[in-house]
């Protein structure tokens, strides 16, 4: 088989919750060798709480284990394929350390706030210094500059800042603060993976190295294209319409037969609408003076939900997917985990992978979702316990001894087992 595409890559992932593991995630997924560092003191907070007796009431999906930390489900999935390893940055001698580490490496990703690094004296100025060809990324909520560059932030609070969350939501009604999933996060994880690839074709061609300041809320804004040119354009501010869309009726989520069953239909245009209503058996409907075209049928919304309510109530929603979809109109199930796991279509491409890991066990796990003809990608290992490689990364890598790396963790420096008391965000 060939190499993975990003194979001879190395990446120090300085990173931590969604975003920056995320970006480096799928960097290690495409074959480079990701090296995720975090404190003893200040764990990665996606682990989640360092003490059982927390994750009980906390998490109850996690197993009984004196390692929480090693079972979140979310910190598992997005820090597998990768190495991990415990550095106490704020001591001087793990800052020696890293900056060994940065000698040997191409790629540096941190999503602190802005004045995080230069704080510890690891900004790029500094880094550079080490590895000229080094690539730094740097993925602050509101970016590198400005005057509310230090502001902190979740993804929730991007999704507010970048004007998503006043779109989300239903007519009427206040914004939601997020749509089940914080936006931002995942979207300026791709950002920031496509960055880097980018860069790294700039240091085959130059042998030189960058900075990256990516702005999380910025990218979010680009996905609010349509309403920043309606204001700039029309003068008019874009309110929440729900599941309804602006172009096409009917469009939106109804309930099906069963307990919280539904579908999703999308209708585009007058011959999808007359092929529906032959579809559900109601060819009158596409005659009907008030839903024959589309001007008719948006301005009559309600009615037209009503109707299509009573007859999605008396099927099956994955029934009604593949009627619907025979027909040739856009309808999609929608799906619990449990009918994600069990779906045909998913398994049918081998989207679920099992890879055991030393504590949380083994379960389902979403694999890699880019399937390359000559270089398959798969979860090659699972996410790295709790400083799980420091023997490899601080021994085979950076030629220490055993006795020390037994002294960095006499010191403090390094080891396996986190503070019960964590220090606040930095």
């Amino acid at each position: 088989m060939a190499d993975l595409p990003l194979k001879g890559i190395r990446v120090i992932d300085l990173s931590m919750w969604f975003a920056g593991p995320m970006c480096t995630r799928l960097l290690a997924d495409m074959g480079a060798e990701v090296i995720k560092v975090e404190s003893l003191k200040h764990i990665d907070p996606w682990r989640g709480p360092v003490v059982r007796e927390r994750a009980s009431v906390q998490f109850p999906f996690r197993p009984v284990t004196d390692k929480p930390y090693d079972c979140s489900p979310g910190f598992n999935l997005e820090n597998r394929n990768k190495y991990g390893i415990t550095l106490d940055l704020q001591q001087p001698k793990a800052k020696e350390i890293l900056k060994k580490l940065v000698k040997i490496s191409d790629v540096l990703v941190e999503n602190y706030s802005p004045r995080v690094m230069p704080k510890l004296g690891l900004d790029y100025s500094v880094l550079r210094g080490v590895n000229p060809k080094l690539i730094m990324i740097s993925l602050p909520a509101l970016g590198g500059t400005g005057p509310d560059r230090d502001y902190l932030a979740f993804g929730q609070t991007i999704d507010c800042m970048s004007g998503m969350a006043y779109l989300t939501g239903y007519s009427g009604e206040e914004p939601m603060l997020e749509s089940g999933l914080s936006y931002g996060d995942p979207l300026s994880g791709m950002n920031a993976a496509f960055g880097v690839v980018s860069a790294l074709l700039y240091q085959r061609r130059t042998g030189k190295g960058l900075h990256i300041d990516l702005s999380q809320v910025e990218g979010l804004v680009a996905f609010n294209a349509d309403a920043v040119l309606d204001y700039t354009m029309n003068g008019r501010v874009r309110e929440r319409i729900g599941n309804r869309d602006r172009t096409m009726a009917p469009h939106g989520t109804y309930r099906c037969k069963g307990e919280d069953r539904w579908v999703s239909i999308a209708i585009g245009s007058d011959e999808e609408w007359r092929n529906f209503c032959t579809a559900i058996g109601e060819p009158d409907w596409a005659k009907d003076a008030r839903f024959a075209d589309y001007p008719g049928r948006y301005n009559h919304q309600d009615e037209l939900d009503k109707l299509i309510t009573t007859w999605t109530l008396q099927h099956n929603h994955y029934t009604t997917m593949h009627s619907l979809q025979a027909a040739g109109v856009a309808a999609g199930a929608v799906l619990d985990a449990r009918e994600l796991i069990e779906e045909p279509h998913l398994n049918a491409r081998g989207i679920w992978e099992r890879i055991p890991h030393p504590v949380a066990g083994t379960h389902a796990e979403i694999g890699p979702f880019a399937l390359f003809s000559k270089t398959p990608l798969h979860i090659l290992k699972p996410a790295p316990c709790l400083g799980e490689h420091n023997e490899f990364v601080f021994g085979q890598l950076l030629g220490m001894s055993r006795e020390e790396i037994a002294e960095l963790e006499k010191e403090g420096i390094t080891g396996t087992k986190p503070s019960e008391v964590q220090q606040g965000s930095m």
